[in-house]
C-alpha cells in the first residue's frame, strides 16, 4: 500500500507543478512588452550596480587590476582589467587578465541575461551565461551568482 501512496502523492505533486506552470505562463502572457522593458531596466540596474561593487573590490586586493564601467549594445556591468609583461623567458611578452560580468540589453525573449568572461595570463578560465525568464527573477539568485564567479576569478588569479 505504501507504493501506491507514494506514486499518488508523486502524482499530486506534478499536478500541483503543472498548475503552477501554467498560472506564470499567463502571467507572463499577460505582462505587455512595455511592462517587460520596465522591469528588465529596473532589474538590470540593480544587478550591474551589484557588480560594479564586487568587481570594484578587485584592485584593492589585486593591486595593478583596473576597473571599467561596461554598458551599451553588449550590456550593461563592469570589467578589471590587468595587463602585465613577463620578463623571465627569452622573450618579452603581454599577459592579459581580466575578467567582466554584464547583464544583456532587452530582447523580445523575456530574459534577463547575465554574462560572465574570465581570462588569467592569456588563457581562458571561463565564458558563462546564465539566465532565468523575467517573471521568475530571483535578484538574490543573481547576487549569489555574481559573488561566486567573482569568488572563483580571485581565487584562480591568486593560484598563479
Amino acid at each position: 500500500m505504501s507504493d501506491f501512496e507514494d506514486r499518488l502523492k508523486r502524482a499530486i505533486e506534478r499536478g500541483e507543478k503543472r498548475s503552477e506552470s501554467k498560472r506564470r505562463a499567463e502571467e507572463e502572457a499577460a505582462m505587455s512588452d512595455e511592462e517587460c522593458r520596465e522591469l528588465h531596466s529596473r532589474l538590470r540596474l540593480k544587478i550591474s550596480d551589484y557588480i560594479e561593487k564586487c568587481l570594484q573590490k578587485l584592485p584593492n586586493h589585486f593591486p595593478g587590476f583596473q576597473y571599467e564601467t561596461l554598458f551599451g549594445d553588449q550590456g550593461w556591468g563592469g570589467a578589471c582589467v590587468r595587463d602585465d609583461l613577463d620578463l623571465s623567458g627569452p622573450k618579452r611578452r603581454n599577459l592579459y587578465s581580466r575578467i567582466e560580468l554584464a547583464v544583456k540589453p532587452y530582447s523580445s525573449v523575456r530574459v534577463l541575461e547575465l554574462v560572465g568572461k574570465g581570462m588569467i595570463r592569456n588563457k581562458e578560465l571561463f565564458h558563462r551565461t546564465h539566465f532565468e525568464k523575467l517573471s521568475e527573477v530571483e535578484e538574490a539568485d543573481f547576487r549569489d551568482l555574481i559573488d561566486l564567479w567573482v569568488v572563483e576569478y580571485a581565487e584562480q588569479y591568486s593560484a598563479t
